[in-house]
């Protein structure tokens, strides 16, 4: 509203001035006075319309631009001054007053787009020539979190912006919304449906009140000449100085090698998983039979594999365990128990080499 408000204000400006300059010059202008006035008209507009669809800004390129131009200037007078010297000592005495004001300017203009041009390219190394001065944005306050296309997929972040543990911002960069819609439109119908699973979650989470979601349209040459979409991500928090949320194994690897922190979901969940020690008693519903003899297989709520002795023909049915053991694997964790009166399984011992068993 208040853009609207600035737009409305600089364009009853621009007529008002071109009401006084017509006013003024009413009689050089004669009957091209109302030409003038709806040219001058016509033209803030124009110029309105310009900012209203030039939709990607950069404070950061314009301050580049504007370091440019300085420094173009300052290169411009100095070879300014080198000119007049050269003509005093090769040329004395000849008039080349427009000639020379044309060569001036040729060199000034040269000298502003060759300055602007460099800065604008070479603006993230301009730190180390300029010390404390960085064009790369600096994000206060809490450190933005990074979407990747898997967790986006998976859904378990929009359950965790329910609880309130989240006071960042998630961002979402456009590859990543780009890259979920390619796999929402995939030929393939496993990766079609989990494309629009990822869809659906990102809806749920712009509506999620609880958090605030950003679509980072950041471009930025290092980004941009990533290949894949890991790569960018990797660079795009790295400059942001953010925290990638991720549950992908390979991401998760390449974003510690480059130094960006990173969440994992899946680390998360096994944090989050019940604390059980040996001796202490559980009840699972047993489901399937197990590899050795004799042992049952079942679920915990998370995942958590419950392995049972004496269990194989309890199955479909509830059983108390007394955890034996907890083994914690690549692939989580695994608990071993037998039921509350049963003896141990003895161990079969294992035959020695050039024995036979």
């Amino acid at each position: 509203m208040v853009l609207w408000a600035l737009r409305g204000i600089f364009l009853v400006l621009i007529w008002a001035v071109a009401l006084v300059a017509a006013g003024k010059s009413s009689a050089d202008l004669g009957t091209s006075a109302w030409l003038w006035l709806a040219s001058t008209l016509v033209a803030g507009l124009a110029f309105v319309l310009f900012d209203i669809f030039l939709t990607r800004k950069s404070l950061a390129a314009l301050s580049g631009a504007f370091l440019g131009l300085v420094v173009g200037m300052v290169f411009a007078y100095g070879l300014g001054l080198i000119v007049d010297l050269m003509i005093e000592v090769y040329f004395p005495g000849v008039e080349t007053g427009q000639l020379v004001s044309a060569v001036k300017l040729i060199i000034g203009v040269m000298c502003c787009y060759l300055a602007i041009s460099f800065v604008l390219q070479t603006k993230d190394d301009i730190r180390f020539v300029i010390p404390y001065v960085e064009f790369a944005r600096q994000t206060r306050g809490a450190r933005p979190l990074l979407l990747d296309t898997s967790v986006i997929i998976d859904g378990r972040i929009a359950d965790i912006c329910e609880t309130h543990i989240i006071d960042s911002p998630l961002f979402i960069p456009r590859f990543v919304l780009q890259e979920l819609q390619t796999i929402a439109d995939s030929a393939d119908k496993l990766k079609r449906n989990r494309g629009r699973r990822g869809l659906d979650m990102l809806n749920k989470l712009q509506t999620n009140d609880k958090v605030e979601i950003r679509i980072s349209d950041t471009r930025l040459p290092s980004v941009e000449e990533s290949g894949d979409v890991d790569q960018k991500l990797v660079a795009l928090a790295k400059k942001l100085d953010g925290r990638i949320v991720t549950n992908d194994y390979n991401l998760n690897k390449i974003a510690q090698i480059r130094g960006v922190d990173v969440i994992n979901i899946n680390d998360l969940a096994n944090a989050l998983k019940p604390v059980v020690m040996p001796g202490e008693t559980m009840t699972v519903r047993i489901i399937k039979p197990g590899e050795e003899p004799g042992q049952g297989v079942g679920y915990l709520e998370d995942g958590t594999m419950v392995v049972a002795e004496n269990s194989r023909e309890r199955i479909n049915e509830e059983v108390t365990l007394t955890i034996t053991s907890v083994l914690q694997t690549s692939a989580g964790r695994m608990i071993f128990g037998r039921p509350e009166g049963s003896p141990p399984v003895p161990r079969r011992p294992r035959p020695r080499p050039g024995h036979a068993p």
